[in-house]
């Protein structure tokens, strides 16, 4: 093998472990609600994008947007049928009460960035 095609390989593995590790090696981040509110912060996607709450419990959502993106305008949480507009650096408080167990997905709207609430 030449010197060329050492780099060319070298490179290409390199180019292929960090397309692995960017798209498939993200931990997702749980984040338990422990009182009856929960800060998410609206900034190139949501933060924390994955709330554990308890069954039957009201937890208010207080999102603040950051992120002057037109997709992240709005938050659609399909289950409640709740859609609300997100003003860029005001925060907006959502109250919910999930009344059974699983997984609900919520979104922005053009339903390019997810999160999900875990209830238990």
């Amino acid at each position: 093998m030449s010197l060329d095609q050492i780099i060319t390989l070298l490179m290409g593995t390199i180019a292929i472990a960090f397309t692995y590790w960017f798209f498939f090696g993200k931990k997702e981040e749980l984040a338990q609600v422990s009182g009856s509110s929960i800060n998410i912060r609206v900034d190139a996607g949501y933060s924390p994008s994955n709330i554990v709450i308890k069954k039957d419990t009201s937890v208010t959502l207080n999102i603040l947007r950051s992120d002057s993106s037109d997709c992240l305008e709005e938050i659609i949480l399909p289950e409640w049928n709740i859609k609300k507009f997100l003003p860029l650096n005001k925060k907006i408080s959502i109250s919910i009460e999930p009344k059974k167990e699983g997984v609900y997905p919520f979104h922005c709207g053009m339903n390019m960035f997810h999160g999900k609430i875990i209830v238990k």
